[in-house]
């Protein structure tokens, strides 16, 4: 509690004085919201800890840190099957993290296991309501500091009995506070009645696709401000604005086989997506590919040379080098720490570089999903060259110190509502020994001959993947394509095959690549990991490899739909847009 006896309610104290705390004063032309943060924090550092509840009770220890993150955001999301609405809404929230910290930067409440005790996740008032808003702090500050006093006494039980750790770094880094107040994210206006009427008529292109039993598509606007204030000093508010049409549909093979293609178009803001030709023309494209993987032959497991097309190599990178980069990977007993012990050894090929840049808000033009100004525990966004020339430098740091790296290089990334952890923004990979497209298939062609292969696979597209770092497990990856084709030595047309996974071993894999492509390609997305979801990108260039091994997917037994669906007029909502009819064939 705040203070023995009573609890001490806002409004039963002054701001604490300067020497008592380093939290920064609000200052008079700061939004209501960041005045009661740092209002409540001070009041919270002043009095957390400094008495016993009672007077037979032990004196609590006071927070060596306590950091308030408030989420302000005004969403907008629409969605459409079948050339019909399914959802409309628009929706305002703020959520507040608070962080305790107990103990000492060394060791606190959050070590090993623990680290989620730290956190505590609370609903805060939409008005600016500045009584409101510091009473749902003060709440959440009490409730948390409940949770690190149990988490810190158990931390410092199980430092008795535990053997000694690999990696003895510090729980916190020590780093210098930053202030800095941008303009609030500008108030979320859409014209809902237009992108309902766009989003129709994009779903309507599947009708005429019978076989395509599933499509949806939406769009996803958000304008949000992030406030951040800590007891160190820190005071950071930063917009962010983005949009997302994504669109999905999917079929079924006669054998049972599942299919789906996605495409995804972002932006900052809505008036930036594209047009609505062009998202016509891809939403046609990837209908009649669905169409045709339909009626693909299944691909046999296979190990020899491929072609990942840029996206394709951008998700590649990803999975198999960036997150296995994440500091956190580098401690705990857990981790498979699979670069923990090759730093400034090389793990590329000599022409390859790969940096993290989140400050890059765009690329050749194009707009990237992992831009942001100041990660979640209020550093400065940087740049950071992981691997230089085949050579690993260094890794995505939060506040969370490994061996070696004992400061944040700004990548301290969480959803709302989880503790920030080293994550990727937007992974850049550069290479200096490049070849046109044509070039690149024609090397394919002759490492599959000298192998003795039939073929070289080419990846054009590629959904998502997943990596396992943890030591219990196989440190292996997995990559699903949605678009292979088979490239035949001999000269054949290329032929489009499905049900094909990539799979292997990070080093193996990474090295094993020959040369790559002489432009880069951008992959936007979401990323999943302890720490929640965040927007992504992904950069590269297409790459060959020497090897590359394939297993089958998972093949269903369920029949494809057994009925024909309606005729195009029982649709009431509004009418069909024509599309092309579906046909067979190749790229």
């Amino acid at each position: 509690m705040y203070a023995a006896g009573p609890l001490a309610k806002p409004g039963n104290s002054t701001a604490p004085a300067a020497a008592a705390n380093n939290a920064a004063a609000p200052a008079a032309q700061d939004p209501v919201l960041m005045q009661a943060m740092s209002t409540e924090l001070g009041r919270a550092l002043s009095s957390l800890g400094t008495a016993a509840v009672s007077t037979s009770a032990t004196p609590q220890p006071k927070p060596y840190f306590l950091s308030f993150s408030v989420a302000d955001a005004e969403n907008v999301s629409i969605t459409a099957q079948y050339g019909a609405i399914t959802n409309s809404n628009a929706s305002h929230a703020r959520t507040a993290d608070v962080q305790v910290r107990l103990g000492s930067p060394a060791l606190d409440n959050t070590h090993g296991d623990h680290r989620t005790s730290a956190l505590t996740t609370v609903p805060l008032p939409l008005s600016d309501d500045r009584a409101a808003i510091e009473r749902s702090l003060w709440y959440a500050t009490n409730r948390g500091y409940g949770r690190a006093l149990d988490a810190l006494e158990k931390v410092k039980t199980e430092q008795q009995v535990r053997a000694k750790e690999e990696d003895s770094s510090a729980d916190f880094s020590t780093e210098k506070p930053v202030i800095a107040e941008l303009p609030a994210a500008p108030k979320l206006e859409i014209d809902r009645a237009a992108w309902e009427q766009r989003l129709r008529e994009i779903t309507g292109v599947f009708r005429g696709y019978p076989h395509i039993f599933y499509d949806t598509a939406y769009m996803q606007a958000s304008h949000e401000t992030d406030y951040f204030v800590s007891s160190e000093g820190a005071r950071v508010d930063t917009p962010n604005q983005v949009a997302r049409l994504v669109v999905v549909a999917r079929t079924r093979a006669a054998d049972g086989m599942d299919l789906f293609r996605v495409e995804t178009f972002e932006a900052d803001t809505t008036g930036h997506l594209p047009d609505q030709a062009t998202v016509l023309a891809k939403t046609t494209a990837l209908a009649k590919n669905l169409d045709d993987l339909r009626l693909a032959p299944i691909t046999e497991p296979y190990n020899g040379p491929a072609i990942l097309s840029g996206r394709a190599a951008a998700v590649f990178f990803h999975e198999v080098l960036g997150h296995r980069l994440e500091g956190q990977r580098q401690r705990g007993d857990e981790e498979g720490q699979t670069f923990t012990k090759l730093l400034n050894k090389p793990i590329l090929p000599s022409f390859l570089s790969v940096a993290d840049d989140p400050t890059l808000t765009e690329f050749n033009g194009y707009p990237l999903s992992g831009h942001y100004a100041f990660d979640d525990e209020g550093q400065p966004a940087r740049r950071v060259q992981l691997v230089d020339s085949g050579v690993l430098k260094t890794f995505l740091m939060s506040r969370l110190p490994v061996a070696s790296f004992a400061e944040s290089n700004g990548h301290g990334r969480a959803e709302t509502g989880k503790m920030p952890t080293g994550r990727q923004g937007n992974l850049i990979v550069t290479s200096t020994k490049t070849v046109s497209d044509a070039e690149l298939r024609e090397m394919l062609k002759v490492e599959a001959k000298k192998q003795g292969k039939a073929y070289g696979l080419f990846f054009e597209d590629i959904s998502s993947g997943f990596a396992v770092t943890t030591r219990r497990s196989p440190q292996a990856f997995q990559v699903i394509p949605l678009v292979v084709y088979r490239v035949y030595v001999d000269g054949r047309p290329d032929e489009l095959v499905r049900g094909v996974s990539i799979v292997g071993t990070p080093q193996a894999a990474l090295n094993r690549i020959v040369a790559t492509g002489d432009h880069q390609d951008i992959f936007n997305g979401e990323c999943g990991a302890e720490s929640g979801t965040i927007p992504v990108s992904a950069v590269a260039p297409a790459m060959l490899v020497s090897e590359i091994e394939t297993q089958r997917q998972a093949q269903g037994t369920a029949r494809p739909p057994i009925v024909e669906p309606p005729p195009l007029g029982d649709a009431t909502d509004a009418p069909a847009t024509p599309a092309p009819a579906a046909t067979k064939g190749g790229r």
